[in-house]
């Protein structure tokens, strides 16, 4: 093994936070308007469970790496269960069908930005020898070109975007919408969609 060489299992869930708060307060505010109901907190377990689903992971028994990247302006994930980023979704896992999901909730926002040190592991993981398959949910609203161009540069594995927006050009990876996982880890369910 070389030194300094990171080992990653053969799954990787890179998310940025600060996105995932973002469609969560927004679908607890409107989805609550329109079912004229309240949501139950988003199940966390359920959410990255619904990311591997969508994005094709099949059964088994393997470790998958849920990586959160956050900064000050999300050390908790809103009306989330769990949700403190550095005390209950950093170091700890649970067991699934698909697996053993792994958590780990990094900050450096003293020496880098959290799209920084996003890209950066992104770039580590998909020069990883050990992953075959990458789930991403980054911050797209800013970064789409630079998202795209991270992407593309992954080769031989398998790559899975989650995002709000499909892309508006060719991809070389798969694109999921992301409300489908976030919907269904918020309760909704779909005979209750108009």
């Amino acid at each position: 093994m070389k030194e300094n060489q990171i080992n990653f299992p053969e799954t990787v869930i890179l998310i940025d936070a600060v996105l995932l708060n973002a469609i969560v307060k927004d679908f607890k505010k409107n989805f609550e308007e329109m079912l004229q109901r309240p949501l139950q907190k988003m199940d966390v377990a359920q959410f990255v469970v619904n990311l591997a689903l969508d994005a094709n992971m099949p059964v088994g028994n393997k470790e998958i790496q849920v990586i959160f990247v956050y900064d000050e302006l999300a050390p908790k994930l809103s009306d989330s269960m769990p949700s403190d980023l550095k005390k209950e979704l950093n170091g700890v896992a649970f067991q699934d069908s698909l697996g053993e999901f792994v958590f780990a909730s990094l900050s450096l926002e003293e020496m880098v930005s959290r799209e920084d040190l996003y890209f950066d592991l992104l770039r580590i993981v998909g020069e990883s020898v050990d992953v075959k398959r990458v789930i991403v949910v980054p911050f797209e609203q800013n970064n789409k070109e630079t998202i795209h161009s991270a992407l593309e540069e992954i080769k031989g594995k398998e790559v899975t975007l989650f995002g709000m927006n499909k892309p508006e050009r060719v991809i070389s990876y798969s694109w999921q919408l992301l409300a489908y996982p976030v919907m269904q880890a918020l309760g909704i369910r779909g005979d209750e969609m108009p």
